[in-house]
Parts: structure tokens; C-alpha cells; sequence
């Protein structure tokens, strides 16, 4: 479900669940390819054999700011201002990760806005989001990004 409004109208959404994008599935080759991105090659994330014998997960899993990145894509299913020029990531003021995402997992964002504020030219939101993992009990990664939209 996406939640669609304006520069205007935006404000009267703090408080409220904005909505929950679909399942996005965590593959290997998405997990190799952020690893290559970032030169992080930890042999939980990359290693399928090493990390089925000696992981505590019993197999690789996704690296935290993989989950994290993934904020990207999702939020665009969340939330949709529609007369704006840009917008941009302004920044996180939290990130946690409460559980892994083990490699073939499916994911979703669930995200609430907390705040507006006004800034040169746009507005400042921040959100709460949880990114849930199926089955899970446990989110894998809460975070509360801020993300700055300016006007037409």
C-alpha cells in the first residue's frame, strides 16, 4: 500500500502507518554483489559452504547495511510526495539490527512518520520504520531515517 500526498498535506500524516511494502526476497547474488560494492567479504555473507558448517545461522546471511540500503527500494512502495522536485536521504538518527536476514529470506518495510519539520526550500521527515523479516519474530533492522523533500 503506498500512501500518496503533498508538500502541503503532508503534515497531517505524523503519527500515523503509512503503509507496508511487499516482500522483497534477499538472494545470494544480491548479497555478493553489496559485498563487491563495498569490499565487505566476511565469509558469513559470502562463503555458502563455510557458512552452512560454522555459522550460528546455518548458512550466510545479509549484511546489516544491506537490510539497511533496502530502505531505499521499499520506502518507494510506502510513500509517494507527489509535487516534489527532489527528495534526498538526509540521514539516520537510529539504526539497529535485532535479528539477521538469512540469505533466501523475504523482507518488508513497514514505516510511520514521526515528524515534519520546515527547512530552506522543503520539509524534513522523519520516519519510523521496521523491516520485518518473514517468519521472524523479531525485526530485522529498525531505524528512524530522515529524508529531506524539496518543492517544484
Amino acid at each position: 500500500m503506498t500512501t500518496t500526498t503533498t508538500m502541503a498535506e503532508v503534515s497531517g500524516l505524523v503519527g500515523q502507518e503509512l503503509g507496508t511494502s511487499d516482500w522483497f526476497e534477499v538472494t545470494q547474488d544480491r548479497v555478493d554483489t553489496f559485498a563487491d560494492a563495498t569490499g565487505d567479504h566476511q565469509w558469513i555473507h559470502v562463503d555458502v559452504e563455510r557458512a552452512k558448517a560454522e555459522s550460528p545461522f546455518g548458512g550466510p546471511i545479509a549484511h546489516g547495511y544491506l537490510t539497511l540500503s533496502l530502505l531505499v527500494p521499499l520506502f518507494a512502495q510506502v510513500i509517494l510526495v507527489t509535487d516534489t522536485a527532489m527528495g534526498v536521504n538526509y540521514g539516520l538518527n537510529k539504526v539497529r539490527f535485532p535479528s539477521p536476514v538469512p540469505v533466501g529470506s523475504r523482507v518488508r518495510l513497514t514505516a510511520t512518520l514521526k515528524d515534519v519539520e520546515q527547512v530552506t526550500g522543503g520539509l524534513q521527515l522523519t520516519f519510523s520504520a521496521v523491516i520485518e523479516r518473514e517468519g521472524s519474530e523479531k525485526p530485522a533492522c529498525i531505524a528512524e531515517p530522515v529524508y529531506r523533500y524539496y518543492g517544484a
